[in-house]
């Protein structure tokens, strides 16, 4: 349920709220707007009565959250959450690339793709330094080594970070490093790996699983709030469907449909959809202009000598060709294009 305060609920009121609340058992979640103040609360409902909330002082109303994810619903927080990645914020009306190789292979291949991509216009760098791969053969990434070389190119750039994190016990060795942590695809439903995350207290981004509904995909993103931390982004990466010609179908009804069951701010990943790089900047263009806050974009120096998704990764070149379009197209729905200082 959703208590909301009246604009004049003194501190004292709000506390005696919450105070019932947790005698009661529920868990509360505090949101302080400009103008009310609003209080989630998660628990058995049988155990305190809308009527016994709404006869406190300063209550205004009690809402009911019909939905099974409560906290990533728009009816806990109408207003669109806003993402502070350091100074980048992510989710209001400015767009942030996240663009870099899908593994970190080696300290040239990923200083010179830093580089390449903060002169297009990408404001995050992301890098694997943990490869979740089908075949246990393949490329694995360069783990702790694979870190360290990304808090070189953050620190020689500015770029911000985006790596993948696949196992609890590594949370908080990616942590040190990255700036965000980025829950894959396969992973989304790795509910122990969703709340060690949600603990590391930085900004989680969760790839939604190739056969995952848009409920399931924001109830994996609930295990993250639920633990207290509101930095969530969300990222639409493409669903298992009968098409084989493409490495996955691209959801792009997600993005409008999620934006209008959620706050929570929605990114796209068209290389990852698409698997082909020649399809990856229509389908970008069309990612924002269906509403995304953002993009995640494989680029790399030469992607013929790429150690893993060489065929969808953008060359430079077409890499900034892209980003000038983007522009156009953030300008024509009224946004702009996230710059670093």
């Amino acid at each position: 349920m959703i208590v909301i305060m009246n604009h004049n609920a003194e501190d004292v009121d709000i506390d005696r709220v919450l105070q019932k609340l947790k005698d009661a058992g529920f868990q509360t979640h505090l949101s302080r707007g400009v103008e009310r103040t609003i209080i989630g609360a998660i628990g058995d409902k049988t155990r305190l009565s809308d009527h016994a909330l709404e006869a406190m002082p300063g209550v205004e109303k009690v809402v009911p959250i019909l939905q099974p994810y409560k906290l990533a619903s728009r009816a806990y927080m109408d207003g669109p959450t806003v993402v502070k990645v350091g100074d980048l914020e992510i989710g209001g009306g400015t767009i942030h690339v996240m663009a870099g190789p899908c593994a970190v292979e080696s300290r040239e291949q990923l200083l010179q793709a830093a580089q390449l991509i903060r002169a297009a216009g990408a404001t995050l760098l992301r890098g694997g330094a943990y490869k979740p791969r089908t075949s246990p053969y393949s490329f694995q990434g360069l783990e702790e080594e694979g870190l360290k070389l990304l808090a070189e190119a953050r620190e020689q750039t500015g770029l911000r970070i985006v790596t993948e994190v696949m196992d609890p016990r590594t949370v908080e060795l990616v942590a040190e490093y990255a700036d965000v942590l980025q829950i894959g695809a396969r992973n989304m439903q790795n509910f122990s790996l969703l709340r060690e995350v949600a603990r590391a207290g930085k900004p989680v981004l969760l790839k939604r699983g190739p056969s995952a509904t848009i409920e399931e995909w924001l109830l994996a993103a609930e295990y993250i709030l639920a633990e207290g931390n509101r930095d969530v982004i969300l990222c639409e990466r493409g669903v298992r469907t009968f098409e084989t010609y493409t490495r996955n179908t691209l959801d792009l009804t997600a993005v409008p449909v999620v934006k209008y069951l959620s706050h929570l701010p929605v990114i796209v990943d068209p290389s990852h959809a698409i698997g082909k790089w020649r399809f990856v900047e229509p389908m970008a263009c069309a990612a924002i202009a269906a509403g995304a806050d953002g993009l995640l974009v494989e680029v790399h120096p030469n992607p013929a000598e790429a150690l893993c998704d060489g065929p969808q990764s953008l060359t430079p070149e077409n890499f900034s060709s892209m980003m000038q379009k983007l522009g156009d197209i953030a300008r024509a729905m009224g946004r702009k294009m996230g710059k670093l200082k």
